[in-house]
């Protein structure tokens, strides 16, 4: 490995950083930013390539994919043509390229979708929703959690939805906005009692937290600080934070940050920096505030970090579990070259246990900073690169809602500079297929998705718009209302009692 190698410039690309939005932008990064905002780029295109099944992941006794060392192909790497182009394992693109038959074209890629805003709110970064409930919960990036109600009729012909004026938790005297900090995930307990956060704390450090609900706010005097890690530069900080299918909690934490990985964390286990992590707040230690579950791929710490589930990951800004197979996808920004994403399916052990997803030896499936992968190495199942103005890939979910059947089994991810929003499918023989969402307006800056508790998805914008992602013309009606009055009253998304408590300080 050439150690010695003089790294490029970062990607100027991250959701945090650019785009020209000036509440995401720190001042100390303001120099760094590209003044410009590429216009939404439609795109007519379909790809079609093979899924590497070095992708899989062992079973509950391996530590890592059953294809070990398997070379890297080109086969996931694309730009994103402007005509179908098929693909095959060994990377090579027919020629000419013939376009799919069109009754091979799914027919999500010609659907005219419609984003419903449901708030305007300070810089939202990520949404999720409660168990108890339907209505919708939402992080602002300088320290506030918010709240959308939603109320549907008995029959569920119609529903109401209203941001609530009262702000769930308030820690904007905690959290730091510099660089690419701020409040970055949330995430419930699986019954709803609590809430866990993540953000980064004054000093540019990484918190994972966790907090009291009642009914409709947190107790923000119940704080029980669950892991803080260190960040020696103030970008890559990760963010996302969920409750797996296991009913653990899973963390993402970046390589620590500046460019290049000059400290090579995505590589060292024995950091923590560079890794999704696995942990199990509600069985605290002696010693620690958590538990190490069973499983952890160095549960005994001999060859690395007890909490790491996978590393070798770069800025792994958004992450989630496809409801129906529980597998793990992970939309992971690159360096200076490519956008990768990374499937890690479900097995007899939960999804991307002991994976080594590449990082800083590979960018995507390229090398970076060696001369071969790691031994190890889980490729990507897609990546794309920089043409045409993209920059920075904004990990999705897969849709499993009910009023779309078309898009069912569809991730969606997106690319922060041009707005452009795209689903990637996969085919019952191994394909994969990858094009472009079209809606009836040009979608900026996406910074995230969310997922409803009725499997619905949501889009978070740079602007401060969060919208419904929906088919015009199914499913309930939809109003967006502004008082309780004219809320719907079957009580449906009343939310989770706690004790009996409804707001207020403990």
């Amino acid at each position: 490995m050439n150690r010695n190698r003089s790294m490029p410039p970062d990607n100027p690309g991250s959701p945090l950083v650019r785009g020209g939005i000036s509440a995401l932008v720190a001042a100390v990064l303001r120099p760094l930013e590209k003044a410009f905002r590429p216009p939404f780029r439609p795109l007519a295109a379909v790809i079609v390539a093979s899924v590497c099944c070095a992708a899989c992941v062992g079973g509950a006794d391996d530590d890592g994919p059953t294809e070990a060392g398997q070379e890297p192909t080109t086969s996931t790497r694309r730009t994103i043509p402007e005509e179908a182009t098929t693909t095959t394992a060994a990377g090579s693109t027919t020629a000419p390229a013939e376009a799919p038959d069109l009754q091979d074209e799914p027919q999500w890629l010609g659907q005219d979708l419609e984003l419903l805003t449901l708030a305007e709110l300070e810089s939202p970064i990520a949404l999720t929703a409660r168990s108890g409930g339907d209505d919708l919960w939402i992080a602002e990036r300088p320290g506030r959690i918010r709240q959308i109600q939603r109320r549907a009729d008995l029959d569920g012909s119609e529903q109401a939805l209203r941001l609530m004026d009262t702000v769930v938790l308030d820690i904007t005297d905690r959290v730091t906005t510099a660089g690419e900090g701020g409040l970055l995930g949330l995430a419930f307990s699986t019954d709803g009692r609590l809430l866990y956060v993540n953000y980064t704390n004054n000093d540019g450090n990484s918190v994972v937290a966790e907090y009291e609900m009642g009914a409709i706010s947190a107790f923000p005097g119940t704080e029980r600080i669950l892991l803080e890690v260190e960040q020696p530069f103030s970008n890559h900080n990760g963010g996302q934070i969920s409750l797996g299918p296991d009913g653990f909690l899973y963390v993402a934490l970046g390589d620590g940050g500046s460019g290049g990985d000059p400290l090579n964390s995505g590589q060292d286990t024995q950091t923590l920096l560079g890794s999704i992590l696995r942990i199990d707040p509600a069985a605290p230690t002696d010693t620690l505030p958590y538990a190490v579950p069973p499983g952890n791929p160095f549960a005994d710490g001999v060859d690395g970090r007890p909490e790491i589930w996978l590393w070798g990951v770069r800025n792994p800004w958004r992450f989630s579990w496809d409801a129906e197979t529980d597998d793990l996808w992970i939309g992971d920004v690159g360096q200076d070259l490519l956008e990768e994403i990374n499937l890690l399916p479900s097995g007899s052990s939960p999804a991307g246990r002991g994976a080594n997803l590449g990082w800083r030896v590979m960018e995507g499936d390229q090398l970076f900073d060696g001369d071969e992968p790691p031994a190890d190495h889980v490729p990507p199942v897609f990546t794309y690169d920089h043409s045409n103005g993209r920059c920075s890939i904004t990990g999705g979910h897969v849709y499993r809602g009910d009023l779309n059947r078309a898009l069912q089994g569809v991730y969606l991810f997106a690319d922060f500079c041009t707005g452009e929003v795209f689903g990637l499918d996969r085919t019952n023989d191994g394909r994969i297929v990858v094009g472009n969402l079209q809606f009836d307006r040009a979608p900026s800056n996406v910074i995230s998705f969310g997922e409803g508790s009725e499997g619905e998805l949501y889009l978070l914008e740079g602007g401060g718009e969060v919208s419904l992602i929906r088919l015009p013309g199914v499913g309930p009606a939809t109003r967006v209302v502004d008082s309780d009055d004219q809320l719907l009253g079957s009580g449906v998304g009343d939310g989770v009692q706690a004790g009996g408590d409804t707001d207020g300080e403990r």
